[in-house]
């Protein structure tokens, strides 16, 4: 299953970077659907997504929660990628917001680092993460430290 996804990940990676062009921001603005599509793609094959920046605090937070309660974790690095600019414009279409991070599980949005926390201390993230959808092997790319068990 996985490596069925992997390709289809690095397929809709390669076209993100291809397809860089962006649509003048006086008419609305878009950015490469490649680009939305490649995020679409791996917030759908991984329970928990961060889009990050090595340097962001609010980064680092979200990030800490997650390894504080041993969940797995793709991070995705903006300011290390080529294309962490169109990445990030994407991401602000879609969200409506373009601060990093940008933290998804099970597919949506839960917002920032703070948003992160305060559903931590609230004791709503555990339940999120456990709605995740069951996978095959963790993808070890980019992937952050412990592993979450579902209590199913």
């Amino acid at each position: 299953m996985f490596s069925r996804a992997g390709c289809c990940f690095r397929a809709a990676w390669t076209r993100c970077r291809r397809m860089g062009n962006f649509v003048s921001s006086t008419t609305g603005g878009s950015t490469s659907t490649a680009c939305v599509k490649f995020v679409h793609e791996l917030v759908s094959q991984h329970c928990v997504v961060i889009f990050s920046k090595t340097t962001c605090p609010y980064c680092k937070m979200a990030k800490s929660v997650f390894n504080e309660i041993g969940a797995t974790y793709k991070v995705i690095e903006l300011d290390e990628h080529d294309d962490g600019r169109r990445l990030q414009e994407a991401l602000a279409q879609m969200t409506g917001a373009r601060t990093v991070p940008r933290v998804f599980i099970n597919g949506n949005c839960i917002g920032g680092g703070s948003d992160t926390k305060q559903l931590h201390q609230q004791g709503k993230l555990v339940p999120l993460i456990n709605q995740c959808a069951p996978c095959g092997a963790p993808d070890s790319e980019g992937s952050g430290s412990g592993r979450f068990e579902s209590a199913k």
